[in-house]
């Protein structure tokens, strides 16, 4: 069968890891996509980073996540991040909305359910979180502007529309639709400035931590928006990932340090509607200092269930067959524990070669 694990790496980064391999003491930045169930086929290898190998180095690092992301990274703080991560992969496998026959679940169920599953694993332990000796969380959302500034059931399809139609001619220019607004930790800024996109920072603190979690989480028409979050701009709040589905942010600014990035795929997309937009797929000199880690495709195809990585609409494919979905979901998972194996022989070389950027 092919390797799992599929290493790639900016220029900056290769040449990092050709002349010394890779050290957890090299790591100044871990990002974590946008995705939904694609996530899950990272556990075994979050399980490792963060519960075994980053343990070992001394550094600050900080974790920027957006939607399923921003929880995985939360979880990452929490004191014993193995054991979280696998309870995330458990809650998310599990997951089941209430809805009649037929028909998809409403967002404001899916919201309060999600919400509820979020505050079980949280609620008591935001200080764990927010005051991790190491690690210091960046949660990414996207705030609504002019139209989308409120929730509603005419305005939110409008402005996703007119998100749509200017993000077409220009990302930037989307952002007088939809801005992005970063909670992070107060104690230390992040290593890189955020010029690329209309952008505004808000202090991380127990007061917000857990609408602005939920809020990262949200995917618009899927769960309701978050509104009006403590210490931040009011508006409505929706998943990060439309901002930064990807989190394809300015990393090659950073004085010192490499940025450890697992992910689901070998691109880097921008934003979440970008996806159709293949020119902005491309590596840029953002990534020059960036060591990708991704599952490899052939082996998705010959090992995973379905020949492809859990997704969105596999609650579709199973409708009401929770129990088939959630066996495929658990053993894509399963099936997963070799990237965390390929990972862990990895960081032993001396030297390693890693694909480039593209």
């Amino acid at each position: 069968m092919a390797p799992a694990l599929a290493v790639y790496a900016g220029p900056r980064a290769r040449a990092c890891l050709r002349e010394r391999g890779l050290a957890a003491s090299d790591i100044r930045v871990v990002p974590a996509a946008a995705g939904g169930p694609k996530g899950l086929v990272l556990n075994p290898l979050d399980r490792f980073i963060f519960g075994h190998w980053l343990a070992s180095s001394a550094q600050a690092v900080h974790l920027v996540g957006a939607s399923i992301g921003a929880w995985r990274m939360a979880s990452a703080c929490l004191a014993n991040p193995d054991a979280a991560f696998a309870q995330l992969a458990e809650d998310y496998i599990a997951q089941a909305y209430p809805h009649a026959p037929g028909k998809p679940p409403k967002a404001r169920d899916v919201s309060a359910v999600f919400g509820a599953k979020l505050e079980e694993r949280f609620g008591g332990r935001i200080g764990e979180v927010l005051q991790h000796p190491r690690y210091r969380l960046h949660i990414v959302t996207s705030r609504g502007r002019h139209l989308l500034r409120r929730e509603s059931r005419w305005r939110t399809p409008l402005g996703y529309l007119g998100a749509f139609a200017t993000n077409l001619v220009s990302r930037r220019a989307m952002g007088g639709w939809i801005e992005r607004v970063m909670f992070s930790d107060p104690r230390e800024p992040l290593p890189f400035a955020l010029h690329d996109y209309r952008t505004q920072q808000v202090m991380l603190v127990h007061d917000n931590f857990s609408a602005s979690l939920l809020a990262s989480c949200s995917i618009p028409f899927w769960l309701d928006a978050v509104h009006d979050i403590a210490g931040a701009p009011r508006g409505a709040y929706w998943d990060g990932g439309i901002t930064d589905y990807h989190l394809h942010l300015d990393y090659a600014q950073m004085a010192e340090g490499l940025v450890l990035y697992p992910h689901f795929q070998a691109s880097v997309v921008p934003g979440w509607l970008d996806k159709g937009l293949r020119h902005r797929h491309a590596a840029t000199a953002r990534l020059a200092n960036v060591v990708l880690l991704a599952p490899n495709p052939d082996w998705v195809e010959a090992a995973l269930p379905n020949g492809k990585l859990p997704d969105r609409g596999d609650f579709k494919a199973y409708g009401d067959d929770l129990a088939g979905r959630r066996a495929a979901w658990s053993r894509a998972v399963a099936e997963s524990l070799r990237l965390a194996d390929e990972f862990a022989a990895l960081v032993r070389r001396p030297s390693i070669d890693a694909l480039p950027l593209a």
